[in-house]
């Protein structure tokens, strides 16, 4: 449900699936989570679902801010990994911009 929330600008069933499938294959953990309430996600799975539903728009360009947040390292490697092989290369960023 939150990922077609996401796709509401998207025209035609077949195109909202192959999105979905695509999000389900970046992240596998939310396929095995698909029927489960968001809100009882994981902090690391509610970070993951929240990158698929922006990218289910098909955008090109998505900010994350903070995405590491709270989650553990190893939650934190598989969404930068996952994000980093989405993303071309000359658009990913991975800063943090502190005020002095």
């Amino acid at each position: 449900e939150n990922l077609r929330a996401g796709a509401y600008t998207v025209r035609g069933k077949k195109e909202i699936e192959r999105l979905m499938k695509e999000q389900y294959e970046m992240f596998p953990r939310l396929d095995e989570r698909r029927k489960q309430d968001a809100g009882t996600l994981s902090g690391g799975e509610q970070q993951m679902l929240a990158i698929c539903r922006g990218l289910m728009g098909k955008p090109k360009v998505l900010m994350l801010d903070e995405p590491s947040l709270g989650l553990a390292p190893v939650v934190v490697n598989e969404v930068f990994s996952a994000s980093r092989k989405r993303a071309s290369p000359s658009f990913w960023s991975s800063r943090t911009l502190r005020n002095p």
